[in-house]
Order: C-alpha cells, then sequence, then structure tokens
C-alpha cells in the first residue's frame, strides 16, 4: 500500500494563530498515523518560481489516511484557524512506495 502525503506551502502570517491551529491539528493527524517529516526547513528552488512560505510534509501509511485525515470533522475544526493565521495552499500526493 502507498504512503499518502500532505505537502503544504505555507505563509505564517500570525504565529499565535498558528499554534492554535497546531493544538487542534497535531492530535488529528497523530489519530490517522500522520507524521511531520518537515516543517520550513531549507529549500532551494532550482526551478520555477520560489514558494512564498515554508514546505510542510506530513506523510501517512496510507493515500486514504490522508484523505481521511483532512475530511475528519477533528482537521476540519482545526482548518479554519489555519485559514486565518496563513496562506498557501495543501496538496494531498499517493506515495510511489
Amino acid at each position: 500500500m502507498a504512503s499518502g502525503y500532505w505537502i503544504a506551502n505555507v505563509k505564517v502570517n500570525d504565529p499565535q494563530g498558528q499554534q492554535e491551529y497546531a493544538k487542534l491539528a497535531g492530535p488529528a493527524i497523530a489519530k490517522f498515523g500522520g507524521k511531520l517529516k518537515s516543517r520550513g526547513a531549507s529549500c532551494q528552488t532550482k526551478e520555477g518560481d520560489k514558494p512564498a512560505g515554508n514546505f510542510v510534509i506530513v506523510e501517512f501509511p496510507s493515500y486514504q489516511a490522508a484523505v481521511d485525515c483532512y475530511n475528519s470533522p477533528e482537521y476540519q475544526k482545526a482548518l479554519p484557524l489555519r485559514l486565518k493565521a496563513s496562506t498557501g495552499g495543501l496538496n494531498i500526493v499517493e506515495g510511489a512506495d
């Protein structure tokens, strides 16, 4: 079964609001087996436009777990906090394994 990933590019505009989001999102992500792989680490843009914010990568045990987590009531409760505290986007990607 292939892993699933959340790959987000996020520019935080309200650090305190982002912390409130993280308090709710962390347990929701953990419930679905998600593990943070990268958050704001160094990034070199070699092709295309430089991202507006930091990349966040979360690995899930399956693509379906990644989708289910995003759609879960727990994460949907956290999402408005992130949307208020930051700009950017999130993609759910199926792994190659």
